[in-house]
């Protein structure tokens, strides 16, 4: 494997340089199979933590520039060690910055009522996990919480959120 490959699979995924070098073997050197293999990797580990309590975590807040709309979110993990963690602090305020552009209305798609599913709501515009994201519409929230918790190795959970705007 070239160190070339691995440092631009590493870019690609933010996984670690180990990781990185086992998904691009067992790829056989194919780059985009190797991400593949990655973003499954993590979704498996997020699913391993995601019995386990996240009851620290930060409160983010964000004000958009005009001063009319407000976002604070509660995005929880493990120990108040990854609450102060870079990648943890960059995710919250990105996510703060996406809710004031995207405007989603439900957390995740069973918190949706059956009434507004049965009208025929797009799931994908309400719901906060299931958008894509407003800086890479490539990977939804829900990607973007799975390769954190790869990365961390903790349970983190979006809590709970509210976004305000001017008038309504």
């Amino acid at each position: 494997m070239s160190l070339d490959a691995i440092k631009e699979l590493r870019e690609l995924t933010n996984c670690g340089i180990v990781d990185c070098k086992k998904a691009l073997e067992q790829a056989g050197g194919d780059l985009k199979k190797a991400k593949e293999l990655l973003r499954e990797k993590g979704l498996q580990m997020a699913l391993k933590k995601a019995s386990r309590v996240a009851n620290e975590g930060r409160i983010e807040g964000y004000v958009h520039n005009g001063n009319k709309i407000g976002v604070i979110v509660e995005v929880n993990c493990e120990t108040d060690f990854v609450a102060r963690n870079e990648s943890f602090m960059q995710f919250s305020k990105d996510l703060a910055m996406h809710i004031a552009a995207m405007a989603p209305v439900y957390l995740k798609k069973e918190d949706v009522p059956a009434d507004i599913v049965a009208g025929g709501a797009d799931i994908k515009a309400i719901c906060l996990l299931e958008q894509p994201f407003v800086k890479d519409t490539s990977k939804s929230i829900q990607d973007l919480l799975n390769e954190l918790v790869a990365k961390i190795g903790e349970n983190i959970v979006i809590g709970r959120f509210v976004r305000y705007k001017i008038g309504e």
